[in-house]
């Protein structure tokens, strides 16, 4: 086994049940396998339904005792957390870099992503403030509070097999709340490495069993969605299925978070600087091989730079090193799997049906280095905005490109999607900008101006609007949703008057 691995606590064949330092295996067993040579790095035995019971009567069991734990003490262990995730930063990264297929630099990042999450949930375990309000009766005090709430279902995806969970974890656990994690079947060795370094400092302070749990297997996803325990479920996945985890958590009036489909557009303006242009759009459209919910799909040009933005991005595409992406000269690694690379040639047949003309042309890799079959060449084609192919998110490295004349005409293009995640603007033009930015620009929940739509900091809430699913996760008051708000009036008073001045004599 590589190193890595090993330093991780990982084995040929691991359990994926766990409520600390207590695993079970009583389940089926899947197989992760890298996208990077096709091999088999390892075996999970996945959650059995009498597991998933055990899992989440300790998690329940949990919730009372933490809950009572003082936030800022519950913020000392998440800091611990963020040291120990600082210690494995650079195996943690290998691990997310070899099985799901990014680059060794974004699982680094990855990995940092969870350290400052970390950082960011132990000043927020000293500021989970309410409001006090003043009331319309004489000596009474009104006042809002919040509360843990309960057990937290998270439900993460391959393309960031850690991160994502952590946003979550971290902010969950200084609120009070207890954590089951359910990760992508496709990178479940992630999981485990990371309750692997959990447990260690859970079990050095003397923190109960169910605080942090992990189950693995879909069926867990779906046992979870109906769990009434579960009073809040956080899903990160494709549209198609967070419909049904919507309308299934809904049915029971429970709460969900979910962070779906992204259709993200940058637009290049007269007044852009090019240089930057450059660098925001190609990475944002390759970075992670496409497979980012941020990624850029659809770069909006006005007509006056079109031809001179198409080719600077022919020739920086040409420059691309597509390889391991343990290998740092390399800037692409492989999709993750032989489904996506056939998800990413259909769109392309799809886009040259409907009219698109193929400006970087795209197919899949092949020869020695890349014996998976998942590497695949990042493609640039020009495309209407209103073709059924761009309308749709294909997780793989398809640049549409697409002129426009006018900031207006090109702010309805970059509207004019079903999703609406993240968003940007390259323009040295102040009124451009802040048209962008107001209440007629973009309608994302992300919008930035001069760096493009990939590559969120974890200070500000992350999420977007539409069929992207309306959560909020990471930073800003993000928190409140894991909570339950409480609103109190206390009467200090002899004397007990009623509100809006009603009388009732008795």
């Amino acid at each position: 086994m590589k190193d890595f691995l090993v330093k991780l606590g990982l084995k040929e064949t691991n359990v994926g049940s766990s409520t600390g330092s207590e695993w079970f295996a009583n389940g089926a067993t899947i197989q992760s396998y890298t996208p990077v040579d096709g091999s088999l790095i390892g075996s999970v035995q996945t959650t059995s339904n009498e597991d998933y019971e055990k899992v989440m009567n300790k998690a329940a069991e949990a919730f009372k005792t933490w809950r009572l734990v003082p936030a800022p003490k519950r913020g000392e262990i998440v800091r611990q957390v963020g040291e120990a995730l600082r210690e494995n930063k650079e195996a943690l990264g290998q691990l997310v870099s070899y099985e799901m297929g990014k680059s060794l630099q974004e699982g680094l990042g990855e990995v940092q992503e969870m350290i400052d999450i970390c950082d960011f949930a132990v000043g927020l375990s000293r500021q989970l403030y309410g409001l006090t309000m003043h009331s319309e009766r004489p000596m009474h005090r009104m006042y809002e509070q919040y509360h843990p709430i309960g057990v937290v279902g998270i439900i993460s995806a391959f393309n960031f097999p850690v991160a994502v969970w952590s946003w979550n974890a971290a902010l969950a656990w200084v609120c009070g709340d207890v954590c089951v994690w359910k990760p992508s079947s496709k990178t479940p060795l992630c999981a485990i490495a990371c309750q692997n370094i959990i447990t260690k400092v859970f079990a050095k302070n003397n923190i109960p069993e169910g605080v942090s749990c992990l189950v693995t297997g879909n069926a867990s996803g779906d046992l979870m969605n109906n769990d009434k325990r579960v009073p809040l479920v956080s899903f990160t996945g494709s549209t198609r299925i967070g419909r049904h985890v919507s309308k299934t958590v809904a049915e029971r009036f429970g709460k969900t978070i979910l962070e779906l489909g992204g259709n993200n557009a940058i637009i290049v303006s007269e007044h852009a600087d090019l240089n930057m242009v450059l660098v925001g759009a190609v990475f944002g459209a390759v970075g992670t091989a496409g497979q980012r919910c941020t990624s850029t799909r659809r770069l909006i040009v006005h007509e006056s730079v079109y031809n001179k933005t198409i080719e600077t991005l022919k020739s920086a595409y040409g420059q691309l090193k597509i390889g391991d992406p343990l290998d740092a000269a390399n800037h692409v690694g492989p999709l993750i799997d032989k489904k996506a690379v056939e998800d990413y040639l259909n769109a392309i047949e799809k886009a040259k049906a409907e009219g698109g003309n193929i400006v970087v042309e795209g197919g899949v890799v092949e020869g020695a280095g890349y014996e998976s079959g998942c590497y695949v060449k990042p493609c640039i084609i020009e495309a209407k905005n209103e073709f059924e192919i761009v309308q749709e998110e294909t997780f793989a490295p398809i640049l549409y490109v697409m002129k426009y004349s006018t900031i207006e005409e090109a702010i309805d293009m970059q509207n004019n999607v079903p999703q609406g995640l993240s968003s940007a603007i390259f323009t040295n033009n102040l009124r451009e900008a802040e048209l962008f930015l107001s209440q007629s620009g973009s309608d994302c929940g992300i919008a930035n101006v001069n760096i493009g739509t990939s590559g969120a900091e974890i200070g500000g809430a992350f999420g977007g609007e539409k069929e992207t699913g309306g959560g909020r996760e990471s930073g800003s008051d993000a928190w409140k949703v894991y909570m339950r708000r409480q609103t109190n009036t206390i009467n200090y008073g002899k004397e007990l008057p009623l509100a809006q001045g009603i009388n009732f004599n008795i």
